[in-house]
């Protein structure tokens, strides 16, 4: 009943959302099984979200859940920390960042959870530009964005007239190719937000057919019991 309520609440959130901008969310393609999906996006969110972003709740050393070994994890991932242990923080420091953004940047430790992995997709590929704000920057999904477009040069420089997108400069990488690098992103930081969900799912499997053999084996039991009673 939890697991309904939650989802219900979820559901209405994510509805709620888009009705208030008035921008439909797309549908998130992220698998939490591919884990080179993952990896990438583990490279992707140290390369262009950490200046700005920690993840309080994430260290270094989960990383090696996706496959990757220390080594790897030190020499290609590891530029705001000295220990595969610690936490994946940020640089930047919450002063630096209201002064900057005017807020802080959030953590992202469970962003995936709060917002939904449909929001962040949308989130990330509709950023546009708009000399009237402060960072140059706007969102069509979430209008008067503090924050800059950080893959910009990845994606380009998009424009956004009576609701129509025109490309401004092209960006270092192809639309599709884009939209796969934001998927791995998402993929990374929904498995983040839960690392032992995969897991999780496997043992409630699992339980439930335990469950389902312990039923039929009490409902023999009480069919046993009760068949020479009239």
């Amino acid at each position: 009943m939890r697991a309904l309520i939650g989802i219900l609440i979820s559901l209405a959130c994510g509805t709620a959302l888009a009705a208030e901008t008035g921008y439909r969310l797309d549908r998130s393609p992220h698998d939490p099984t591919d884990l080179p999906s993952l990896q990438a996006g583990a490279r992707t969110f140290v390369n262009y979200c950490i200046g700005c972003h920690g993840m309080q709740y994430m260290r270094y050393n989960r990383l090696r859940d996706l496959g990757l070994t220390e080594s790897q994890i030190r020499d290609n991932l590891m530029f705001t920390a000295e220990k595969v242990g610690e936490t994946m923080k940020t640089p930047m420091s919450a002063k630096e960042g209201k002064l900057w953004f005017g807020v802080p940047p959030p953590d992202l430790s469970v962003v995936a959870r709060s917002r939904g992995a449909d929001w962040l997709y949308t989130y990330l590929r509709t950023f546009y530009r708009d000399p009237k704000s402060a960072t140059g920057w706007n969102n069509a999904l979430f209008p008067n964005v503090a924050m800059p477009h950080a893959l910009w040069t990845l994606q380009g420089e998009l424009r956004r007239v009576d609701g129509r997108w025109e490309t401004l400069s092209e960006g270092a990488q192809p639309r599709p190719q884009y939209d796969a690098t934001v998927r791995d992103l998402v993929n990374f930081l929904a498995y983040v937000g839960e690392p032992a969900a995969l897991e999780r799912k496997a043992w409630g499997i699992v339980v439930l057919f335990v469950l389902g053999i312990l039923f039929v084996l009490a409902w023999l039991l009480k069919k046993e019991f009760w068949k020479d009673v009239k």
